[in-house]
């Protein structure tokens, strides 16, 4: 019995130590009063790594016979119109295959997050994202690159969501880095979504990026459009400058920002909400991969390119290019969207899971590719003229008359809210603009909005609009202040502060000259530059300082005057910002290409999607062999310069050597200088440098002063000169004329069809597109600048309405421009009444 005990206790002591050895080392005797227990870690041995498991075989579509339904079209955004319901067409619903597994987000600063301003929205604070297994992520950043400078910004643009996702839950993440002279504890950065703050967060992540997550309150994404907001507010570590505003910046990745909604739901595609839905990927690009065996057939041309710029209005996306292929399908991803078009014969080969429906009636369906077990776009038929007629189905509800008058410009994807367009006389509050009144506490305030002007607009030598200013500022804000308005980065207008003891401005008018102002849209900033007594002292803790200095009222309004209104030829901006005049033509654009392969017809596509959106609705185009049938109608000639015909080039005063001559520079290839020209260069510096120098300063003088250029000091324009593009250049866009002058004639060309398609997948992306603009635009993918020669000598284009009072406001402009033909034109009429009043008077009275 003694002996039992003995290892009874000696078994109870073993199991203590071991008890012991394995408990963690605790210090909750040293732990200060109050702190939370530190949680235990275990630690796990190393597993062998494990062979990999084959992915399981996707499901194949089985065939069958679908009868034809309608498809459904997407609920329009707040901003559209309603689209019209599309016409019957076979839809199969794509079951959407398993996610891979999104990277693990980077760990979250340590920063406090600032306490929520607005107790019914509360913040949720950041935290580390960690996306499960099958969830679906969205990229929402449609730029490549985004940043938020100075002291206040703010930038907003929508999303496009189906049904599955605004119903997941969701988490949104961002991933960003600032200046390093940022104060952390006086800057925030907000998150709204549908202008409801989802999310606050210091800024302070100066060395390296961070990701931030906020859980997306149920309920509050809607089907359809969903507004994003990005709101900086950032203030200097030291520095109380005006110019140490402009060290302060945040830059959003937008590689790591995006919706990642749990479940596989949120994956599914259906009808056209997968197309307003596509999205973009991680640098902001939105691709669309068509695959078309008889791409290269006569007859096939037109339903294809209707159908790019179908796709591409339905998505809306800024940043949009077409790829065709006649056999490779295309690698998936995020922000792209593979389309199969074809006949069932064409398609089979190399689709070979296709429905039985495709060979006895137009098909446009959302099916599963077997091999790559990812939903693509199927549109098929039993005959091309089937194709087409499901292609239209698709395509119809973008479709719009050209003479139906729009009130907007559709730009709520990437710049919310849509710019609404001003055809005359229009009072418009800041409110319905996207601004709201807001308080500021630092020392340049800068806020922005949108507007856009027709084609036809012609007041840039003598019109003022008005900004109608509802704002204040307090004492402390010192003369020598003042508020500045730009249009399109020009300075237009200057309003100094010069009272002190605060103000408030009611409705004060501040004229804005529309110089500036071009075709479509145009960008309108307020910046408030404000000085003190305590920036100037600078003492620490100054730059934090939350007593506003200024507020900007909502209740501001921008007036448009009546403005002359008449078309120009050429006039690539008005090309570039309305589509003009192709947008406007009722009847379909002749449209030459010298061959169909797929880099010529994937850079036609790209164009043209871009010209359906700033025209808002498909253009109507018929394929040409020839200039010869094109007569005297608006064209489109695009292709290598090698194939460009003659009389096109001619008619845009192109140098038809260049179609030898041009021959790009490669990154190895040293540029060529001319010896001539760079001996003729410096004589001038060395002879009469100081003069010439002396000379431009005055011309600089008078164009920053005066509006006074050398080409406003003649009495006509003079003729326009032919141009050869530069071996620098990789792509240009020329305009001119129709032979017989009643047409506009556009040629996009570059010295290989390989050029052409690069070029123009750079040219229309969102920062390069308002660029385009004169007569001449060219493009250099190897430095990347864009250079334009501005129109010497232009026709009018009547654009319909005129009258008496737009006549007055033509002339009015034109003689604004043309200084000496108007002194002359006053000095013959002062002549006429001089001698008319002299005829009447020797009539009159009694001669001696």
């Amino acid at each position: 019995m003694r002996k039992f005990f003995a290892a009874s206790l000696l078994l109870i002591g073993t199991s203590v130590l071991a008890y012991a050895q394995t408990a963690p080392f605790d210090m909750s005797g040293e732990r200060p009063a109050g702190a939370p227990p530190v949680k235990p870690r275990l630690t796990l041995p190393a597993q062998p790594a494990q062979p990999s498991q084959p992915a399981p075989a996707p499901v194949p579509v089985v065939p069958q016979t679908v009868a034809p339904q309608p498809v459904q079209p997407s609920a329009p955004a707040q901003s559209q119109a309603p689209t019209p319901a599309a016409p019957p067409v076979s839809v199969i619903p794509a079951t959407p295959a398993p996610a891979p597994a999104p990277p693990s987000a980077p760990a979250v600063p340590s920063t406090p997050v600032q306490a929520q301003p607005q107790p019914a929205t509360p913040v949720v604070r950041p935290a580390a994202a960690a996306p499960q297994t099958g969830d679906f992520r969205r990229y929402i950043v449609p730029f490549s690159e985004l940043g938020l400078g100075g002291e206040y910004d703010r930038r907003s643009w929508s999303i496009y969501l189906t049904t599955e996702q605004a119903a997941a839950k969701a988490r949104f993440t961002f991933t960003y880095q600032n200046a390093i002279v940022v104060a952390p504890e006086a800057s925030q950065l907000t998150v709204f979504i549908n202008n409801r703050i989802i999310g606050q967060q210091q800024v302070g992540s100066p060395d390296s990026p961070s990701a931030v997550s906020f859980d997306v309150p149920p309920g509050l994404l809607q089907p359809g459009a969903n507004l994003i907001t990005f709101e900086a507010n950032q203030r200097h570590r030291t520095d109380c400058s005006i110019d140490s505003t402009y060290e302060l910046w945040s830059n959003i990745d937008p590689a790591g920002t995006y919706l990642s909604f749990a479940g596989r739901d949120a994956s599914q595609l259906s009808g056209t909400d997968a197309i307003r839905a596509i999205g973009v990927d991680g640098a902001g690009k939105t691709e669309f991969d068509l695959v078309v065996p008889a791409m290269e057939q006569p007859g096939t041309t037109k339903p294809l390119l209707r159908l790019a710029q179908g796709l591409s209005l339905l998505s809306g996306m800024p940043n949009q290019v077409f790829a065709f292929s006649a056999d490779t399908p295309p690698a998936g991803g995020p922000g792209k969207m593979a389309v199969f078009v074809g006949t069932a014969t064409e398609l089979r080969p190399i689709f070979p899971n296709l429905p039985q429906g495709a060979e006895s009636a137009p098909l446009a369906a959302f099916v599963i590719d077997p091999r790559s077990g990812s939903p693509v776009l199927l549109i098929s038929g039993p005959s091309w003229q089937a194709v087409s007629t499901a292609i239209d189905t698709i395509v119809s509800p973008t479709d719009r008359a050209p003479e139906v008058r729009r009130d907007v410009l559709t730009t709520q994807r990437w710049s919310a809210p849509d710019a609404p367009l001003l055809f005359s006389d229009t009072s418009i509050p800041l409110s319905q603009l996207g601004l709201k009144t807001i308080d500021f506490s630092g020392r340049r305030f800068r806020t922005g909005f949108n507007i856009a002007v027709p084609a036809d607009f012609y007041a840039n030598a003598y019109g003022e609009a008005k900004i109608l200013l509802d704002a204040a500022y307090s004492s402390k804000v010192l003369p020598g202040s003042h508020i500045d308005v730009y249009v399109n980065g020009n300075i237009a207008s200057t309003v100094p502060i010069a009272t002190t003891n605060g103000g408030i401005f009611r409705q004060l008018p501040i004229r804005v000259t529309m110089r500036h102002f071009k075709p479509g849209l145009n960008s309108i900033a307020i910046e408030a530059v404000l000085m003190t007594d305590d920036d100037a002292a600078c003492v620490p803790g100054a730059t934090a300082s939350s007593t506003p200095r200024f507020a900007l009222f909502d209740t501001s309004e921008f007036h448009m005057p009546d403005f002359a209104r008449v078309g120009q030829r050429p006039n690539l901006a008005a090309m570039a910002g309305t589509s003009y005049p192709y947008g406007r033509s009722p009847d379909p654009t002749p449209l030459f290409i010298d061959r169909t392969d797929a880099d010529t017809l994937s850079a036609t596509a790209t164009l043209l999607g871009q010209l359906a959106i700033m025209a808002g609705h498909p253009i109507a185009i018929e394929t040409v062999a020839s200039p010869g049938v094109i007569g005297d109608r608006n064209a489109i000639f695009i292709g290598s310069i090698s194939q460009m015909p003659a009389t096109a080039l001619t008619q845009v005063n192109v140098a038809t050597a260049s179609q030898a001559s041009w021959r790009p520079v490669t990154d190895s290839q040293p540029i060529e200088i001319d010896n001539g020209k760079a001996l003729e260069e410096w004589r001038s510096r060395i002879s009469g440098g100081a003069l010439q120098g002396r000379i431009a300063a005055f011309r600089e003088w008078l164009h920053r002063n005066f509006d006074i250029t050398g080409a406003s000091l003649q009495f006509v324009p003079t003729a326009e000169q032919v141009f050869a593009p530069s071996n620098v250049a990789s792509l240009m866009v020329a305009q001119g004329k129709s032979p017989d002058g009643g047409g506009t004639w556009t040629v996009v060309t570059a010295p290989s069809a390989k050029d052409l398609r690069e070029g123009l997948s750079s040219l229309t992306a969102q920062m390069n597109w308002p660029q385009i603009a004169g007569h001449v635009t060219t493009y250099s993918s190897r430095t990347g600048k864009i250079e334009s020669v501005p129109v010497t000598r232009f026709d009018f284009v009547p654009t319909g309405g005129l009258s008496i009072a737009n006549y007055r406001l033509i002339a009015a402009n034109w003689l604004s421009t043309n200084i000496l033909s108007y002194s002359f034109l006053l000095v013959v009429l002062s002549l006429l009444i001089g001698l008319v009043t002299s005829r009447m008077l020797s009539r009159l009275g009694r001669s001696k």
